[in-house]
């Protein structure tokens, strides 16, 4: 078992990456800022949990912004390990289904703590929004999965 959350973590820590790229490419093609979403959950957790991150200003904001990225590259690796477990206990789909099912997992697992935080609201997505957020967990889901699936010892 243990085998398998180390493949699983590496395979979200890959998967990871790709997102990043897949949404700074996107970033850098559109013109769009970054999204201070992953910062002010992280801002609104710690302020709820009585653990409010020290700082003023620029400080603070910087600090909001690294443990936003850093949330980020835990629930990719942290996917990645659920997948690897899932697998393990007997529930494989093929590559593309197993990647749509990573990629939606991701996706939930950052979507909805920022919704219900209050944070943003995915019901007011635009068209633009929606795509920004479901290709690049796509692309994270099928690299994970896929990695998952092939590093998988064989009789």
């Amino acid at each position: 078992m243990m085998q398998s959350m180390v493949r699983g973590g590496a395979a979200g820590a890959a998967g990871t990456t790709v997102l990043n790229a897949v949404t700074y490419a996107d970033m850098a093609w559109r013109g769009r800022p970054s999204s201070q979403a992953p910062a002010r959950t992280v801002d609104k957790l710690a302020e709820d949990t009585g653990h409010p991150v020290p700082g003023s200003g620029e400080i603070r904001d910087n600090r909001l912004s690294g443990l936003g990225a850093l949330s980020g590259i835990a629930v990719g690796c942290g996917t990645g390990v659920a997948v690897a477990l899932l697998r393990g206990a007997g529930i494989r789909m093929p590559w593309w289904l197993g990647g749509v099912f990573t990629g939606a997992l991701a996706m939930a697992a950052t979507d909805l703590p920022m919704a219900r935080l209050g944070v943003s609201d995915p019901t007011g997505w635009s068209a633009k929004d929606w795509v920004s957020d479901v290709v690049p967990h796509l692309m994270y889901g099928l690299t994970t999965y896929g990695i998952v699936a092939a590093s998988e010892r064989r009789p």
